[in-house]
């Protein structure tokens, strides 16, 4: 190559690289907040990505005149009026009713639902159905449409236990909120009432009586502190002691109070998550105390002894709750905001002009981080720099290099930048249901995510065997690029391209690798590999450009995935790929795992799974734990909504692989 050449090369890289700079710059901004979904960053980016592509001489028409496919996802739990959060127990006898306060004796979990009930009560001990441990608080009993009472944790959960049958010092997935309320509804039950349990109680004591025992000791020393001040000592000094002694006398003395008058609280409305799986299901927290004079009418014994007596025989020992209802309503308001995936287009000329490569990446975060953090006790700006600030730069870079080359592809090429990934693929999703452009003539998808973290040229490409031409393609194109590319053949992953993947499209997909500032507030720009970026841009552009020159589109290989399903040994293999964004109505599948049980049984895409054998399915965590009940060669019946339409397929479920 000429020196001129080189020089060229070597200027048009750095101009690009100063671009990537600035865009991932703006992108993991904390002006952009995390581009959490909520808030005003993210509306701020996809106003960025629309004005990059717009610049670069897309056309930014194509829904409807404008960029942004807009639709809604919901952003938050709220809890609804007092009046409409109630909840009060009626005995067989006129007089025993007693009302409970709310905020003070109980309260509405946002991890249920709304409802208005006046139900009968039966204790199930723990909640739990556990046929790998041989154990079920619901055998027995019929729980459908009546409210169930039930310890939280699990049997023997003392965390100095190691010989417990359950997890002992460490919990199993019975323990878990979301576990306890799915298990619950797949029985029927039409409200949960939780309370604490003992461990749960002593852990709180042992907590209050270190805060207490440290605060008595903090404030001995800051008064002798206080007391060796001179009398030239600073005024702000003095003050400054005064008020941390304030403090720690109001510690004592709160800490002290809730040692003598007990440690048992009520979970706040957050407490449990707010998973959206059973919009319809009251789900409460309240206190020992105020249901214990209940279950002792009624059973004759207290909630001690009845726990007790679980623990010691590890056994169930639940009971109706003879002649006592539970009457209330509970309010859980879902708010909801308006999300936009962005899309660019640049079409086609020529016979092929009304095939798509689509190529695309996620723009959003995870904000101030929550539940989607590896460090979920923060509050503070995620700024997602890897995570995708440098995919969606990647893919301005990637549009970049395909508009600028001679002449028009001869297929149609859209650039979307995706949101609500980090929510479970959403926007992808949504594009699939509500395509913009035809999406049975989309011949391939390639995506970015996670790009910015190059190390020893280590690139992963998944997708190779999607396409029979794919694999070949990869190593063809690699011969200019020299990454250490390791291929991953499959089409499913947590990311946007298996939404497509799902329809049956050929992908490819661009990855640098995990690392430990993944979903923590710590990926910052500082720590992208800018000039891989670059590559990565330029490798991709070149794998479109590649794919547009091909005479025919590249045929579609089918591959199963390895998904959790797959790997879990204690449970039969089904075969579903969920979607994530139908959330409420039932487990909904985005596909089928080729060859799968239930491929086999004709279950597809879109279907929505309402029951699995004689349990009812709200969603993936229903599914879940309905599916373990049973074991590989079983025939379950499996009850669908398709079209509208009530249908019951039998699923013969196979060995996990």
């Amino acid at each position: 190559m000429a020196e001129t050449d080189v020089a060229n090369r070597e200027a048009a890289n750095k101009a690009a690289e100063s671009r990537i700079r600035d865009n991932v710059g703006f992108l993991a901004s904390d002006e952009l907040e995390g581009r959490g979904v909520g808030t005003a960053g993210l509306s701020k980016a996809a106003k960025f990505m629309a004005e990059q592509m717009k610049e670069l001489g897309l056309d930014m028409t194509a829904v409807g005149g404008q960029p942004f496919q807009k639709f809604e996802v919901v952003t938050e739990a709220k809890l609804g009026p007092d009046e409409k959060n109630t909840l009060k127990l009626v005995g067989p006898k006129t007089k025993e009713v007693t009302p409970l306060v709310l905020g003070e004796q109980f309260n509405p979990l946002a991890a249920g639902g709304s409802g208005k009930f006046d139900l009968p009560i039966v204790f199930v001990g723990y909640g739990i159905t556990a046929p790998d441990l041989e154990y079920d608080d619901y055998a027995g009993l019929d729980v459908k449409g009546k409210a169930v009472l039930m310890l939280r944790k699990e049997p023997q959960g003392d965390p100095h236990n190691p010989h417990s049958p359950f997890g002992g010092p460490h919990p199993t997935r019975h323990a878990t909120f979301s576990r306890k309320i799915s298990n619950a509804y797949q029985h029927g039950a039409a409200a949960v009432i939780m309370v604490n349990n003992l461990g749960e109680i002593e852990t709180r004591v042992e907590d209050q009586q270190n805060v207490w025992n440290t605060a008595i000791a903090d404030i001995a020393k800051v008064q002798a502190e206080y007391d060796a001040l001179g009398d030239d000592a600073a005024a702000d000094k003095k003050v400054e002691l005064r008020d941390k002694l304030t403090d720690l006398a109001k510690t004592i003395a709160d800490s002290g109070a809730k040692l003598k008058d007990g440690t048992d609280e009520v979970l706040p409305f957050m407490g449990a998550g707010s998973d959206e799986s059973h919009p319809e299901l009251p789900v409460y927290f309240v206190l020992r105390s105020a249901i214990d004079p209940v279950v002792q009418a009624a059973l004759g014994k207290s909630l001690v002894e009845m726990e007790t007596a679980i623990n010691d025989d590890k056994q169930p020992h639940s009971r109706v709750i003879a002649n006592w209802k539970a009457i209330g309503q509970t309010d859980v308001i879902r708010e909801k905001a308006e999300i936009s995936n962005v899309i660019g287009v640049l079409k086609g000329e020529g016979p092929q002009a009304e095939e798509i490569v689509l190529i695309g990446a996620h723009y959003d975060h995870i904000g101030y981080g929550g539940e989607g953090s590896l460090a979920p006790w923060t509050h503070e700006i995620h700024n997602g720099a890897d995570d995708n600030a440098s995919g969606a730069v990647a893919l301005l870079e990637t549009a970049r290099q395909i508009v600028s080359r001679d002449g028009k592809p001869q297929r149609t090429i859209v650039f979307i930048g995706f949101t609500g990934e980090e929510r479970g693929l959403l926007g992808s999703a949504y594009y699939v249901k509500h395509p913009v452009l035809d999406l049975e003539k989309t011949v391939a998808m390639l995506n970015m995510d996670m790009v910015g973290r190059l190390t020893d040229d280590k690139l992963i490409i998944s997708g190779s065997g999607t396409a029979q031409e794919f694999d070949a393609l990869i190593d063809k194109l690699n011969e200019n690029y020299k990454f250490a590319v390791t291929k991953d053949p499959g089409g499913f992953g947590p990311s946007d391209h298996a939404s497509f993947y799902a329809k049956e499209i050929p992908v490819m997909h661009f990855f640098t690798g995990t690392h430990d500032d993944y979903h923590r507030p710590s990926d910052d720009v500082e720590k992208l590999d800018i000039a891989g970026i670059r590559r990565i841009a330029s490798m991709l552009a070149d794998a479109a450009i590649a794919i547009d020159a091909m005479p025919a589109p590249p045929q579609y290989v089918a591959i199963a995935p390895e998904s959790t399903e797959r790997r879990t040994g204690s449970r039969p293999y089904f075969g579903s790929i969920p979607d994530f964004s139908v959330v409420g109505q039932g487990y909904a599948l985005q596909g089928v795992s080729p060859d799968s049980p239930a491929e086999k049984a004709g279950l597809k895409a879109g279907d929505i799974i309402v029951k699995l054998g004689e349990s009812k399915i709200a969603g993936l965590e229903d599914f879940d734990g309905a599916l373990r009940a049973f074991k590989a060669g079983d025939k379950a019946k499996v009850t669908i909504m398709r079209s509208g339409m009530e249908i019951t397929l039998t699923v013969t479920l196979a060995s996990p692989r």
